[in-house]
């Protein structure tokens, strides 16, 4: 790839998620990597990369605190494409600091402390995930959050050194859900419980209709704040 960030985005700018990906996955010199949170988003892009290379690289955060129907979902999709999602865990002593230094659900207390949490048991994990990454595709959508709307297609991520790349930035939930429907992609159930976004179980509730998708995700801070670290501005 010897384009640049910006020429990238212009050259993209009108095509389609499959193109996108399509261009990223021939190019043979570059480790290319999806990192899956078994979200629709996610399983929307497992599904178009495996369809286009069925080696595709996909790797997930096992924070130790998911909900059971996002276990389900990766046991389905393993089943479903052939395929075992590669999985990166928090580093158990940091767990243990963690609990010793603000308790089991400390991240209640305090954005400090929620960050702390989120550094442990997500941000550490990924690090060592994207270590021999050079591209680093996500689900992100411009719709999903005020911390998302800038997004550009391609971009250079300055806190893991990597090109991160978003396929899906211009769809939007409707977009996302016939796809799901029309290739019978496996999904988590908890979709359909008033979950639009899906993070560990303690952070995350149903929304109600017409709120924000995102208003479910550490409930209790401010729209600014509500983002764990992984995607920071």
């Amino acid at each position: 790839m010897t384009n640049t960030i910006e020429e990238l985005n212009t050259k993209f700018k009108s095509s389609n998620p499959q193109d996108v990906l399509e261009f990223l996955l021939n190019d043979k010199t570059k480790i290319v990597a999806l990192s899956s949170s078994f979200g629709a988003e996610d399983q929307v892009l497992t599904h178009m990369m495996l369809m286009h290379d069925k080696n595709a690289n996909i790797f997930t955060l096992d924070t130790g605190r998911l909900p059971y129907e996002t276990y389900d979902v990766m046991d389905s999709t393993n089943l479903k494409y052939g395929i075992k999602v590669d999985v990166f865990f928090p580093q158990n002593e940091k767990v243990e600091e963690l609990y010793k230094t603000q308790g089991i659900n400390g991240f209640y207390e305090s954005i400090e402390k929620r960050k702390n949490c989120c550094f442990t048991r997500k941000i550490e994990p990924l690090q060592r995930a994207l270590k021999d990454v050079d591209i680093w595709v996500t689900g992100l959508r411009a719709s999903q959050s005020v911390t998302r709307e800038d997004m550009p297609l391609f971009e250079y991520d300055e806190t893991f050194k990597v090109i991160k790349v978003n396929p899906l930035i211009q769809y939007s939930e409707e977009d996302v859900w016939e796809y799901i429907k029309e290739n019978n992609v496996p999904f988590n159930k908890l979709h359909k419980q008033g979950y639009p976004s899906i993070g560990c179980a303690p952070c995350t509730r149903p929304v109600k209709a017409g709120e924000d998708i995102r208003s479910g995700r550490w409930w209790w801070e401010n729209p600014e704040h509500k983002e764990c670290g992984l995607h920071a501005k």
